[in-house]
């Protein structure tokens, strides 16, 4: 029984110190990758490594995008309705879901939608090239993977995914106002009236300033478990589930402690108002 605890107290630590060693290793993964976009020059060879990646992740991304945020729009009018209804407040449902979808759904359901879209796509291809060790082909060369594989994808990730929260969020907010107005006959005038009287500038800008963080997570996130995905098919596979697990907590984590914050702020900011 001694030593059967003992080995389980051995494994325990074994695999604390396999984590931390691959937290410390992202951890410098992550610092080369910001020095390469805040530290490096802007050259034409980056122009033509970033457009492609524009592209894949940004506008190949919209219908998805587009879709689902019309759809999560309109299932939420569909089940917050009965409860408005039955106090006669159906014309203030759209405050419910111009706030809901602004702040929390359409930036969530982006990042998460993203993260499974381009993430995994991210993941996969690096993981082939580094088991087919075009990775290495490039150091050999003198080039460094990061500055040349990760960079653009990064920087691609955080300036796209806000824009693609947008376009979820405008299409949630109309999908709202279809299901409110034309299924259940609600005032559209005052539907409209109601909600622009709740949402405030900063309600607006919510959403994106929170996707800047999680389109920089999932771009870091992805990109390093593929270059640290194992050999083999099997190895690529397990990289990309890994990659679409952990971005999934590291939103959900970030929307926490980001949330905290800019609600913060936003009391600092109404407090210093009121003064005046």
């Amino acid at each position: 029984m001694y030593k059967i605890s003992m080995k389980a107290v051995a494994n325990i630590g074994a695999s604390s110190l396999r984590r931390l060693g691959s937290f410390g290793d992202f951890c410098r993964f992550g610092a080369g990758a910001l020095f390469w976009v805040f530290g490096a020059s802007l050259r034409p060879r980056s122009l033509r490594l970033l457009v492609p990646q524009l592209y894949a992740i940004g506008a190949a991304s919209v219908p998805v995008v587009v879709v689902t945020g019309a759809f999560v729009g309109a299932v939420l009018a569909l089940q917050t309705v009965a409860q408005f209804e039955s106090m006669g407040l159906i014309s203030s449902l759209g405050i419910v879901v111009n706030l809901s979808v602004l702040r929390e759904l359409g930036p969530i359901l982006a990042a998460v939608l993203l993260a499974g879209r381009v993430g995994g796509g991210l993941t996969a291809e690096m993981g082939t090239m580094r088991v087919t060790e075009q990775i290495d082909a490039l150091r050999a060369m003198g080039a460094d993977p990061i500055r040349v594989l990760v960079v653009p994808r990064l920087v691609a990730c955080t300036v796209l995914i806000p824009i693609l929260v947008v376009y979820a969020s405008f299409m949630g907010i109309l999908g709202g106002y279809v299901m409110s107005v034309y299924v259940y006959g609600a005032n559209g005038a005052l539907y409209w009236s109601n909600a622009a009287q709740s949402v405030e500038m900063f309600d607006l800008l919510y959403g994106p300033i929170k996707s800047v963080f999680f389109g920089a997570a999932i771009g870091l996130i992805c990109c390093f478990k593929g270059f640290r995905c194992e050999a083999g098919a099997a190895g690529v596979g397990r990289a990309c589930t890994q990659a679409f697990v952990s971005c999934c907590l590291v939103i959900l984590m970030l929307d926490l402690f980001l949330g905290m914050i800019l609600n913060t702020l936003y009391q600092i900011l109404f407090g210093a108002k009121s003064l005046f």
